[in-house]
């Protein structure tokens, strides 16, 4: 019976003990470890850690995110600026904070943590006990809903944002995760496609995917979740990103055309902040040396002369301080001659490309995930749909005032894209593929002012490669007949020069015809061998024409004309 009574003294004792632990963190009284940057003070109190150098480092986790939109990239930044911050190191043993790079997980506790936002939380996770090969087996550190937690007091202590900041990024990091959801809106994570993770289909109302190939540059948007789902149709809509993003983007543009001088000015403003933090964080980071390698000095000092090994030992400690102290002061001194450094532009050029946005928004230096943060605060979804008939895509933003929209984009046919060549060129060279040469088109297409499909000009060997591709057929010219001539043949039987031929042309003295406007003049040779063409180009060389008209000497480039047909010829 003793033993019974003492056994159950010693659960009362321990449900007593726990029940005091939650009451006393209910009251936001119960003192456990905190993350970097806060502290206990002496009265019980939660309170900011008086460290200057730690309390900017924090912020600038939280500017940075704010900035950039994703804990990847807040964690590529710190280690491409190598700038270090505080951690404290896990395991048994004594808390001391060191500073390092940081990893993702540091990062990412930073921004989860409520306690940063002035919330006093306890309770946040839970062990969990499984039945694993017929034996218990317990975890401990899952994460409860914030809806389990036991104790979440808003407003407790000093704090680093705001809790609206800490609600929006929750809402941030959890958008980011790609994997977790199907139906809901993706954050913007860079790619060529502006509208990747926002766009919504309107048959099944799944998020749109975006596709790479592997030789095309750009996108396509397609929605594969009926294939998820073991549908017989495995694609409901699927176009490509080109027109859709070039369409979003002006309708975008147009929405915040009229704050772009203020957009302007507060980015480079926000630039400023960004390099004044960072210089900040590289000076208290030498403040910092210089105090460790005074506090080495005096430790060197206050050891006894005779404790050899001590000595040497604590003079080794203070050379590495100084050498500490001497890299960081040459580092601080380039930190305004780096090369590499983005200058900040003047008030007076922002307001220039302010005026000129679409400029901006097109410049390939432009980062891509920028502009898709930009189309996110605007456009909070868009509904996308094909009209088969007439062979558009719908796209129905849903604006972040409530505002809705419509917007139709011409959908390519099958087969086609905005590479191919256009329409026009191919039907010249339908109409003169058989009449002439591979080189006689690729000059005629060239004097006509078009391009390929990429924007080249044209050559012998791409009008070939179309041809094939259309089945057109070759040039031959065994099968061309002699009954007409080149311009440059019919100057030759005429003995004067090509440039007095095509104005016989122009003023229907030789009858001429061409396939195409701008192609080479194809005569007949009965029109050459014609009894009035020979008199007048004998006119012409006599220098005597009996419409007294004026042609220019091709050998003198003179004008020279006759209003008599007797009167002699004048010698050059």
């Amino acid at each position: 019976m003793k033993g019974e009574m003492a056994t159950f003294e010693l659960s009362l004792l321990r449900q007593r003990s726990l029940e005091a632990i939650r009451q006393k963190a209910r009251r936001g009284e119960l003192q456990f470890y905190l993350p970097v940057g806060l502290c206990w003070s002496k009265n019980g109190k939660m309170e900011m850690d008086p460290d200057r150098r730690i309390q900017d480092s924090i912020d600038l986790v939280f500017n940075k995110f704010t900035e950039l939109g994703s804990v990847r990239q807040v964690t590529l930044w710190f280690r491409r600026e190598k700038i270090a911050l505080p951690a404290i190191p896990s395991g048994r043993g004594e808390r001391r904070l060191v500073w390092k790079l940081p990893l993702y997980d540091t990062i990412w506790a930073i921004l989860t943590n409520p306690l940063y936002a002035g919330a006093y939380a306890f309770g946040k996770t839970e062990a969990r006990t499984q039945i694993v090969e017929g034996k218990a087996h317990k975890t401990k550190g899952h994460c409860k809903p914030r809806t389990e937690w036991m104790v979440l007091i808003r407003d407790h202590h000093a704090r680093y944002i705001s809790w609206e900041q800490y609600e929006k990024n929750q809402a941030m990091i959890a958008a980011n995760a790609h994997m977790k959801s199907h139906m809901e809106p993706k954050a913007a994570r860079g790619g060529r496609a502006l509208l990747a993770g926002l766009l919504r289909c309107r048959q099944c109302g799944r998020m749109l995917r975006v596709e790479y190939g592997r030789r095309h540059m750009q996108g396509r948007y397609c929605c594969r979740d009926a294939q998820a789902n073991a549908r017989e149709d495995c694609r409901c809509i699927s176009f490509g990103s080109w027109r859709p993003d070039e369409a979003v983007a002006k309708e975008v543009l147009e929405a915040i055309g009229g704050n772009a001088v203020e957009a302007a000015l507060q980015a480079a403003d926000q630039l400023r902040q960004q390099r004044e933090a960072r210089r900040r964080a590289s000076e208290m980071e030498v403040e910092q040396a210089r105090y460790e390698a005074r506090l080495a000095e005096r430790r060197y000092e206050a050891v006894d002369p005779e404790q050899r090994l001590v000595a040497a030992e604590l003079e080794a400690r203070w050379n590495v301080a100084l050498q500490n102290v001497r890299d960081l002061e040459k580092k601080l001194q380039t930190f305004g001659s780096d090369p590499q450094a983005v200058s900040i532009p003047s008030k007076e050029v922002l307001l220039s490309l302010a005026q000129d946005l679409p400029a901006v928004w097109n410049a390939p230096s432009t980062d891509m995930r920028l502009k898709q943060r930009i189309v996110r605060i605007l456009i909070r979804e868009i509904v996308a749909d094909i009209d088969k008939e007439k062979q558009e895509i719908v796209l129905l933003p849903h604006w972040a005032g409530g505002r809705h929209s419509e917007l139709r984009v011409k959908k390519n046919a099958v087969g086609r894209h905005r590479h191919c060549t256009k329409l026009e060129a191919v039907e010249v060279v339908r109409q003169m593929a058989d009449q002439l040469s591979d080189e006689q088109i690729a000059s005629t297409l060239n004097r006509l002012g078009m391009r390929t499909g990429a924007g080249n000009g044209w050559s012998e060997v791409r009008v070939r490669k179309l041809r094939h591709y259309h089945q057109l057929p070759a040039y031959d010219a065994s099968r061309v007949t002699a009954d007409s001539l080149t311009l440059e043949q019919a100057a030759g039987r005429l003995g004067v020069s090509a440039t007095v031929v095509r104005h016989l042309i122009q003023r229907k003295t030789i009858p001429a015809t061409q396939v195409v406007p701008g192609a080479p003049w194809q005569i007949p040779v009965a029109a050459v061998e014609a009894p009035e063409v020979r008199q007048v180009v004998m006119d012409i060389q006599s220098r005597r024409h009996p419409s007294g008209a004026q042609f220019r000497d091709e050998r003198t480039l003179e004008l020279t004309g006759f209003s008599d047909p007797d009167a002699p010829a004048v010698e050059s």
